[in-house]
């Protein structure tokens, strides 16, 4: 999902890490441990992600470099004062962001999805770089590099045409998970073993995502991304609220 969609993984990981162990009658993981994992599992998978996409011509860099350093800051400041927050702020934080992407996703677009390059794309930098910086805060608080935010605020305010987004929020995000890495670790204690394992398999599966899009029609990637979120939305929000 994450190489296909241009995403981290993060808004799967973390409902995913955070409630199956759980369920299957496991110890399981705290918000602290699971932001942790999921912000080195971000950093490798969209790192191999943008590599992929890199002879693509799709990824813009100075839109790239432009929100990539804001989300860093902002990934870094959100991935460092988490450590001061309960784990049930972190959750209602993961929450606030995910129905964000939600609303963000189902709201009417502009007609500009014209397959060209990244190379001559037109974008406000004033709003670019704002955005960049909230969405880097918030998802530097759940381990997140903000690629769930970020697909849906290129798509939908930026008007940023979907293969673009989808090529250029990769490498942005892995410049976010840079920032938020660094604050995740420096504040607490990571689980090697767990983030080991979900490390190796981003790796291997998020190039194969990336090559999946390539080849799939933009409105169905547009449409698995939205009820991804909607999915996660729905099932954090139950837990927080029952």
């Amino acid at each position: 999902m994450s190489g296909m969609l241009g995403i981290g993984g993060a808004i799967l990981n973390y409902p995913l890490l955070l409630f199956i162990p759980k369920m299957l009658g496991f110890e399981g993981f705290t918000a602290h441990e699971v932001s942790t994992i999921v912000a080195i599992q971000v950093f490798f998978s969209t790192l191999t992600g943008v590599l992929s996409y890199r002879k693509g011509g799709f990824v813009n860099k100075n839109l790239m470099f432009l929100m990539g350093s804001f989300t860093l800051i902002g990934g870094f400041v959100g991935g460092y004062y988490s450590n001061y927050m309960t784990n049930e702020t972190i959750n209602f934080v993961y929450g606030i962001l995910a129905i964000l992407a939600v609303i963000l996703m189902l709201l009417p677009r502009q007609k500009r999805e014209m397959e060209n390059t990244g190379t001559t794309l037109k974008f406000s930098v004033f709003l670019a770089g704002g955005f960049s910086l909230i969405i880097g805060i918030g998802a530097g608080i759940v381990g997140a590099g903000g690629a769930f935010l970020l697909v849906p605020v290129m798509i939908t305010i930026l008007k940023v045409p979907t293969r673009i987004t989808i090529a250029t929020s990769l490498g942005i995000t892995f410049m976010s998970s840079i920032g938020t890495t660094i604050g995740k670790v420096i504040t607490g204690e990571v689980l090697l073993i767990p983030a080991i394992i979900v490390v190796i398999v981003s790796i291997v599966s998020a190039p194969t995502g990336a090559k999946v899009s390539t080849h799939t029609n933009v409105k169905y990637l547009q449409a698995l991304l939205t009820v991804i979120i909607v999915i996660t939305a729905i099932k954090i929000w139950l837990e927080i609220l029952f």
